[in-house]
C-alpha cells in the first residue's frame, strides 16, 4: 500500500493562518486562470507602495528613468531610490546597489523596481531579457547613479526571486556585470511542477498549483514542463551552478516553491558555492510582503539584512 499521509499539510503559523483566513475563508487563493489574469493584475496594483510611502518622509529620492530594452525592444523603466542628501554620511560617496524585481507569477506587479515586460503577452525571453537589458544599463551608468559598482547584488521576491537568479545565471554565462550577491525570497524556479511540496499545497495559501501553472503556461506556452526549456526562465533547469555570486534563499515550509528552493541551495553547495537558506515554519507564500508586522515575518526580514550587511562587510575587505 502506497504511503496515505504524503500530502498531509503541516500547519500554519498561528498568527499567519489567522491572517491568511482574514485573507481568504478556507486559506484559498484568488481562483487564477488565463482568463482572470486581468482582475489579477487590478488586485495586485492595489498592493502597490506609493511614491509617498517609499520615499519615507523624505529620507529616500525617487526617480523614474527609461532606459533601453534588449536589442528591438521597447524601454523598460527603472525605479531608482537612493538615501536623500540628508542620510547619506559623505557627500559623493559611492553606495552598494541592489537591483530589484518585483514579484506577481510573471504575469502581474509594475515597476516597483523594474517594470519588465509580462506574460501572456510577451512569454519568455521577454522578461528576463529586460531585466538583464536593465541590469547592464545599471552597471554602466554607475558612476553616474553614485553606485559602487563592485557591489551590486540581485534581489527579488516570488516570481522576482526567479528572475533574480535568471538574472545571475545570464550575467555569469554571458560574461556581464560581476554580481555581488543573489537575493531570492521564495523565488519562482522550476516550471515542471513536480515537487512533493507542490502536492501538499496543491490547493491552499496565497499561490498554489493551479495559480502556478498558470504562471508558468503564460511564460512558456506547451513548452511548459518539457525538455529545452531555458534556465534563463525556469533557473532549476540550470545543469551548472557554478560560479555564481553567494545566494540568500528564503522560503515557508508550508508553502509550493518549498523543495524547488531548497534543492537550488543544495545545488549551489554541491559545486562548492555559497548559499545561506533557510526554510520557515508554518509561513504561506511571500508572509514577509503581506504581513510583515507578524513574528515569524520580522524574524525573516531580519535575516535577509543581516546577510546583506555581513556581504557588504566581506566583499569590502
Amino acid at each position: 500500500m502506497g504511503n496515505t499521509n504524503i500530502y498531509k499539510q503541516s500547519p500554519y503559523d498561528r498568527e499567519l493562518a489567522t491572517v491568511l483566513q482574514q485573507m481568504s475563508p478556507g486559506g484559498k487563493p484568488f481562483p487564477l486562470t488565463l482568463e482572470t489574469i486581468p482582475m489579477m493584475r487590478r488586485n495586485f496594483a492595489t498592493m502597490s507602495l506609493s511614491d509617498d510611502q517609499l520615499q519615507r518622509g523624505g529620507q529616500i529620492d525617487i526617480k523614474l528613468r527609461k532606459v533601453p530594452g534588449p536589442q528591438g525592444a521597447p524601454e523598460i523603466s527603472l525605479l531608482i531610490c537612493r538615501p536623500s542628501a540628508s542620510q547619506t554620511t559623505k557627500s559623493g560617496s559611492l553606495l552598494p546597489c541592489i537591483y530589484y524585481m518585483h514579484g506577481g507569477g510573471m504575469i502581474s506587479g509594475d515597476n516597483r523596481f523594474i517594470e519588465y515586460r509580462l506574460a501572456p503577452e510577451h512569454p519568455h525571453p521577454a522578461p528576463s531579457e529586460d531585466c538583464y537589458a536593465g541590469l547592464l544599463w545599471t552597471a554602466e551608468h554607475a558612476q553616474d547613479l553614485g553606485i559602487d559598482l563592485t557591489q551590486i547584488s540581485v534581489a527579488g521576491v516570488s516570481a522576482g526571486g526567479g528572475l533574480a537568479a535568471a538574472t545571475a545565471l545570464m550575467a555569469r554565462d554571458r560574461h556581464g556585470p560581476k554580481l555581488q550577491g543573489q537575493l531570492l525570497v521564495c523565488p519562482m524556479l522550476d516550471d515542471r511542477d513536480q515537487t512533493l511540496s507542490t502536492l501538499q499545497y496543491a490547493d491552499i495559501g496565497t499561490w498554489n498549483r493551479q495559480s502556478n501553472q498558470v504562471g508558468w503556461t503564460a511564460l512558456l506556452g506547451k513548452k511548459k514542463g518539457t525538455q529545452g526549456v531555458s534556465p534563463y526562465a525556469a533557473p532549476s533547469r540550470a545543469q551548472d551552478l557554478s560560479n555564481l555570486p553567494p545566494a540568500f534563499i528564503d522560503v515557508s515550509s508550508t508553502e509550493i516553491f518549498r523543495d524547488e528552493d531548497i534543492d537550488y541551495a543544495q545545488r549551489i553547495w554541491q559545486t562548492g558555492g555559497v548559499a545561506e537558506l533557510h526554510v520557515w515554519p508554518g509561513g504561506f507564500h511571500a508572509f514577509t510582503v503581506i504581513e510583515p508586522n507578524s513574528k515569524l515575518s520580522q524574524h525573516a526580514i531580519a535575516a535577509s539584512a543581516n546577510w546583506y550587511r555581513r556581504l557588504l562587510a566581506f566583499t569590502s575587505k
